[in-house]
């Protein structure tokens, strides 16, 4: 199954009809075509009251190369860093709790790319990265072109001084901030839903 988040709701890509159904209320669609699920995924973007959107077909790999197709594909790479003391760094972007990531230049690999944006994004050196964590979706529209972003999230750790993070205000970050694990909760009314996701997947919130 595939997650695909559109702000703060949802498009499941599964091969299970009957559990998706079974457990969950919202819009379900067989894909048929790759133009109809086009004007599908665009009055999606209008009904904003219907919440989640399940698309079914018996190869999700397939379908999910398909829903692919009608966007412009970004890729991003973040990490989720923890300090020697088991702080956690969270920061402040647009008004929202999120967590460090940007795009992936040509030539990189997402793990060096995580390195260099979390790094840019929080003034932090000597960052050091772990295992992948969970790769996450998101759309968004750039100059009126659906735009598809796939970000890959890893463990990162640091040793330096938890007070010396100087946040990017170009990017829109006013604040930058190290919780404990325990006050991770703080941050869940105001922050996305695939952010929740990736700190789920980090075992930083309960399931």
């Amino acid at each position: 199954m595939y997650k695909v988040f559109f702000e703060n709701r949802i498009v499941y890509l599964t091969d299970d009809f009957a559990s998706a159904f079974r457990y969950n209320y919202g819009l379900f669609y067989k894909f048929y075509d790759t133009q109809e699920l086009r004007e599908l995924v665009k009055l999606f973007g209008y009904l904003t009251k219907i919440k989640k959107l399940f698309i079914v077909h018996k190869d999700v790999d397939y379908l999910f190369e398909k829903f692919s197709s009608i966007f412009k594909i970004v890729e991003a790479a973040g990490g989720v860093v923890r300090s020697s003391s088991g702080k956690v760094l969270v920061l402040q972007r647009r008004g929202k709790w999120d967590l460090p990531k940007g795009k992936v230049e040509e030539g990189e690999q997402p793990v060096e790319a995580a390195l260099r944006e979390v790094g840019e994004e929080t003034g932090l050196k000597g960052l050091k990265a772990g295992d992948p964590i969970t790769v996450t979706y998101h759309t968004y529209l750039l100059d009126g072109q659906p735009v598809l972003k796939k970000t890959t999230w890893y463990e990162m750790r640091y040793d330096g001084d938890e007070t010396l993070v100087t946040p990017q205000r170009e990017e829109e970050i006013s604040e930058v901030l190290w919780l404990i694990p325990e006050d991770m909760t703080m941050i869940l009314g105001n922050t996305y839903l695939s952010i929740i996701d990736v700190l789920r997947e980090a075992k930083l919130l309960p399931f």
